[in-house]
């Protein structure tokens, strides 16, 4: 499918303005200089009452100028507006239903299985593709399959305000494993800023549907034991949505998780020495322990203070209730 262009698509909603609703990525001729079709690119977005966000999502992926893109939409039966939006952009998706599945892992997988681009990515249903994302790497970069590119993300507020952009530092599974030293010392890899062979992922037998917090850091791991190299592209890829209202248990089941994919994925490597795996699996293991420490104490004042949450917790609820309670 060429993408549609602005006209094309249903009339942005009231007050809504810039990308993705009044504005559009530049267009690439139909085909490569020489007269080769360009590659095929499939976008995977999987949904589940995010009605709020999910216009914005499809119209940033229908909106990348590319001429040769395949789109899927795989809902896991929303009750709210997204299958009336998706319904509205039907005739410029690929394919898209809305059903109960699996969760997350599930849809996307769903969706890589049906693909038959070479080069792929998921964008979620309150994330966004970048203006210019896929014709600016097409025409820069190009596709070399033996590569997993990565550009470079925006952290966006509810309202999309950018707060920050960032580019990863991850270049091996070394690098994906030192947890503390990489990953969360600003290297990490966002999700929304990647482009993976679709052949590769299906090697490697796509997302671990059974891990709910960590797939994605997963998936990466499973590309580097696959024997995958990364090319950062400095290019403006992606768009994260970070939610304020992310509970801190979330968080520490995100990096349970992670920690534990972090192991596994050590002790699998064949190419690390005993004492580095050791050494690895050590430092995971310390950071894990430390780890809810530092998230209580960055929690609020009273946990700074070093009182634990069988004082603190009781006291929070406390205020919350006087402050619904006389409305402050």
């Amino acid at each position: 499918m060429r993408c549609p262009s602005l006209t094309d698509l249903p009339p942005s909603p009231p007050g809504k303005t810039g990308w993705p609703w009044t504005e559009e990525s530049r267009r690439l001729p139909d085909c490569m200089p020489g007269g080769r079709p360009w590659p095929r690119i499939t976008i995977v977005t999987p949904s589940f009452n995010q009605g709020q966000f999910l216009e914005e999502a499809i119209r940033s992926i229908l909106l990348q100028g590319y001429p040769n893109l395949e789109y899927f939409v795989l809902d896991g039966g929303s009750r709210d507006a997204s299958v009336d939006i998706i319904r509205k952009y039907a005739a410029w998706i690929t394919f898209w239903v809305s059903e109960p599945d699996g969760g997350q892992s599930a849809a996307i997988n769903r969706g890589l299985r049906m693909g038959s681009g070479l080069y792929a990515a998921w964008i979620n249903s309150d994330d966004m593709l970048c203006k210019d994302a896929l014709t600016t790497h097409a025409s820069t970069v190009g596709f070399n399959g033996n590569f997993v590119y990565i550009g470079d993300s925006m952290t966006i507020d509810e309202a999309g305000r950018v707060l920050f952009s960032h580019r990863g530092a991850v270049r091996s599974l070394e690098d994906l494993v030192r947890v503390p030293r990489v990953w969360r010392a600003d290297g990490y890899i966002c999700q929304q800023e990647v482009l993976f062979p679709l052949e590769l992922a299906r090697r490697v037998g796509g997302l671990n549907e059974s891990n709910h917090y960590s797939m994605d850091y997963e998936l990466w791991g499973e590309f580097f034991l696959a024997g995958a190299a990364v090319q950062y592209t400095g290019i403006p890829f992606g768009y994260f949505r970070w939610h304020p209202a992310q509970k801190t248990q979330e968080t520490l089941k995100q990096t349970a998780s992670m920690l534990d994919a972090a192991a596994a994925l050590t002790r699998r490597c064949e190419s690390f020495s005993p004492a580095l795996k050791q050494e690895i699996l050590t430092g995971l293991e310390a950071y894990g322990a430390a780890y809810p420490k530092e998230v209580w104490k960055g929690s609020g004042r009273l946990a700074r203070l070093g009182l634990p949450p069988s004082i603190v917790l009781p006291l929070r609820s406390l205020m919350d209730r006087y402050r619904r309670v006389w409305g402050i």
